[in-house]
């Protein structure tokens, strides 16, 4: 059984469609800070291509949020910087990718102007809770 509770749709919120509104949870909580499209090296993965930067980011929180002992059925809350809203279909076929469609976090999604530099089409940080 889940420690995690979703709730999709509270009392007068339109239903969610790509994301939970509310997660909630107990335990111990992992910040993972924004990760951009690195290889283990820090050289940049997928050039102009948001698809295959999407994915870098990914497995980067995959792997960050594995160093603290979580996996992504630990997610409670995603939240999407990318420079170009275009690039959101490319971000959810990424995210598909690792999490459960049917157990999606909480989500924000923001458009900004720029990035620590404009290689970087994207930044994606989450936020899990883990058992004690």
């Amino acid at each position: 059984m889940s420690r995690l509770t979703h709730i999709h749709a509270p009392d007068g919120v339109a239903p969610a469609t790509a994301y939970t509104h509310v997660v909630t949870g107990s335990g111990r909580l992992v910040a993972v800070s924004g990760q951009l499209a690195l290889d283990e090296r820090g050289e940049l993965v997928g050039a102009g291509d948001p698809a295959a930067q999407a994915r870098q980011v990914f497995e980067n929180l995959r792997r960050c949020l594995a160093a603290a002992g979580a996996g992504f059925e630990d997610v409670i809350k995603l939240t999407y910087f990318v420079t170009d809203t275009a690039y959101m279909p490319a971000v959810r076929a990424a995210r598909d990718a690792f999490l459960d469609p049917g157990r999606l976090p909480a989500a924000s999604a923001v458009q900004v102007a720029g990035l620590v530099s404009p290689e970087f089409l994207m930044e994606i940080e989450a936020l899990a809770v883990v058992p004690e």
